[in-house]
């Protein structure tokens, strides 16, 4: 039986990936939508498809990660305090609120003693942000708040340390998951670079 809550973004697609079929996970098709577009955007007639950077915050922040993980043309990414990653260590942290609450409403409906927990993160890294990372070739500028409790740090360090291409982190220690001063504008400056 499958959630069907709004809420259920992360877990969408959960029950079918326990049965095998991983590809059925709803931020797949998400993640493959965002390369899609990209790819329309670049062959557009009026768009220089070598000057094309992402951006974008929280759930954009991890869209932004996938897009230049899948699309390995866009040459700029800059995301700000990406969610969906490192789900083991959310939950670890008991953080699976807020942002990744589906997960904690998952295991009280359907897996209440945590009997497949090892089989369920197995299957949620499926869409799980961090192991796109080794694909992006893009130049990276990254934003994060030490006191971000939505996106925990630990689990945005889990993508950004695996990025092996250019990359340079904003670091706002006292900020959690809000708007982070002066990052849009050295966004703005970091893809004038385009």
């Amino acid at each position: 039986m499958e959630i069907l809550s709004m809420a259920t973004y992360i877990i969408r697609g959960l029950d079918d990936a326990l049965r095998g079929a991983p590809e059925k996970l709803l931020f797949r098709q998400v993640f493959l939508d965002t390369v899609q577009l990209a790819r329309i955007v670049m062959e557009m007639p009026d768009v220089d498809a070598n000057r094309i950077g992402a951006m974008g915050g929280s759930q954009g922040g991890a869209l932004t990660v996938a897009c230049i993980a899948l699309e390995p043309r866009i040459k700029f990414g800059a995301p700000a305090f990406p969610f969906l990653s490192d789900y083991k260590r959310v939950w670890s942290m008991d953080q699976a609120k807020d942002a990744y609450s589906e997960l904690q409403e998952y295991f009280r409906l359907f897996d209440p003693t945590h009997n497949r927990e090892d089989e369920i993160f197995e299957k949620l890294g499926y869409i799980d942000i961090q192991h796109l990372a080794s694909r992006i070739r893009a130049e990276v500028l990254w934003g994060i708040g030490l006191m971000d409790t939505i996106c925990p740090p630990s689990s945005q360090f889990a993508v950004y340390n695996k990025i092996v291409s250019q990359k340079s982190m904003v670091i706002y220690p006292d900020f959690a998951h809000e708007t982070l001063p002066g990052f849009s504008d050295k966004t703005f400056q970091f893809m004038r670079g385009l």
